[in-house]
Parts: structure tokens; sequence; C-alpha cells
């Protein structure tokens, strides 16, 4: 059950309980064999294995060493040589978006997007938005260096989330009342935003500032189905630890 409360003007939707039930989800629906070329570690991978979850496919993961591609990537994404890569009887697609939506089109129970078309260009606007403004403004704050970066940088990733804590006002979820495309494509918030502000020392989600993307964020990762793809915390925030760490001893050894 859930209720909606106003608070200056703002309408907040408090989930007391979550009584969503994606059991529904195991079925098998599989039509020819299913592949997938990721690594815990990305976001961008964790949110096709949701996709693939919620539409009840099995499929087969292979995890992928980061630092030393396999052929198997080179092969399947030559072009780019980033995960994840969906293989659909031998077949590749790639970027995530893409392969959301492909999964979406070929698997029709349980629809990700909109059928509305306006409503569907929104979902991929929005989608489109999270990636190049949310995630990589986020990623800016977290190894920005210097108080008056950071406070810029921070206030940059803040303007971003904005926009989503606009989106979501008076719903349960992005896709309304059910899980939806965009909520897969924001669903890297609750886990990996977290980590990357313990690795910045920095706090961009601030639950006064956002108090509904606070609250869909702490159900969002209480859905079992959605927790048991993510990575072990301890473990990601060790690699993104390592990852700054890398990036700042370049920035210093620059010429």
């Amino acid at each position: 059950t859930h209720t909606h409360t106003k608070t200056e003007n703002k309408v907040h939707v408090i989930i007391y309980t979550t009584e969503v039930d994606y059991s529904f989800c195991r079925f098998d629906c599989n039509m020819g064999e299913v592949k997938v070329i990721g690594s815990r570690k990305s976001q961008f991978c964790t949110r096709v294995e949701w996709a693939l979850k919620l539409k009840g496919v099995a499929y087969e993961y292979l995890e992928e060493d980061l630092r030393n591609k396999s052929p198997l990537l080179l092969k399947f994404n030559p072009v780019h040589k980033k995960v994840p890569v969906l293989l659909h009887d031998g077949e590749p697609i790639v970027e995530s978006l893409v392969i959301l939506e492909y999964i979406d089109e070929k698997w029709k129970e349980n629809p990700l997007l909109p059928q509305e078309p306006y409503e569907r260009a929104m979902a991929r606007c929005w989608a489109k938005f999270v990636d190049e403004k949310c995630v990589f403004g986020a990623w800016d704050a977290c190894r920005a260096e210097g108080e008056e970066e950071k406070e810029k940088a921070i206030g940059s990733a803040q303007e971003s989330i904005a926009f989503l804590e606009k989106q979501i006002e008076g719903k349960i979820f992005f896709g309304g009342e059910q899980i939806g495309f965009l909520d897969l494509v924001v669903g890297w918030i609750p886990l990996w935003l977290g980590v990357m502000e313990e690795a910045g020392g920095m706090k961009l989600l601030e639950a006064e500032k956002f108090p509904c993307l606070h609250e869909w964020a702490q159900n969002f990762i209480k859905i079992p189905l959605i927790k048991e793809c993510l990575p072990p915390r301890e473990e990601l925030a060790n690699y993104f630890q390592a990852s700054l760490s890398y990036l700042r001893s370049l920035a210093a050894n620059k010429p």
C-alpha cells in the first residue's frame, strides 16, 4: 500500500510495503539462446540483466575482465569494445539502451516501455538524459578535486538529479505502478551513486532535497529480483576507489 503526502506543494509518495509481485517473471519464455557479455561492476550491464529477468528470459552470463578484454568481446563488439553485449542466437546487440529496447520488442510479455507513442518517446528522452547528464555528472563530481571545483561539480550533478525528482513525484515507479524502462535506467542510483558518494567524499542524493527520488531508491533496491543482480557493495567500492586513484595518478603525472 502507499499514500500521497503534500509538503511545500510537492506530492511525495511514501511506500509502506512493496506489494508488487514479480514472481510472474520466473517463467522461461526464451526464443533462442541468450547470452550476456558483461561486468558485474557495470550498472549498464546490470540493467540488461534486470530486463531479462523481468521478461522471464533464461540467459548465460559471461563475466568480462574490463582491464583485459577477451577475444569474445572484441569479436562481437569490435567498434566500441565495451560491455554489455547481448548475444541472441549468436547475433550481437550492443549499447545498453539499445539492448533494453531489443529485449522489450523481442519478448512482448511484461512491457518495459509505455504503449502510448508520446510516453515511449519521453521515456527514451529521459533515459538518454540519465546516461549523458546524471551518470557522468555524478562521476565528474566524484573525481573533482579542490573545494571550488568540487562544489561546482556537485551543483551541476544535483541540477540534473532535480529533473529526476520531478519525474518520480507522485509515482511508485518511473514506469507507474510497475517497474518500467526508465526505472532500469535510473536503477544505478541506489547502489552505484552511493559508492560514488563514498569514494568522492560527497553527498548528491540528499533526502531533504530529493525526498521522492530518495524514497524510490530505497524501495527499488529492496525488490528481490533487483537485489539479486547487484554486485557486493564492498567489491564495487574497492573498484571505484582503485579507478579514482588511477585517474588521479595520471592527472598528477601529466607534463
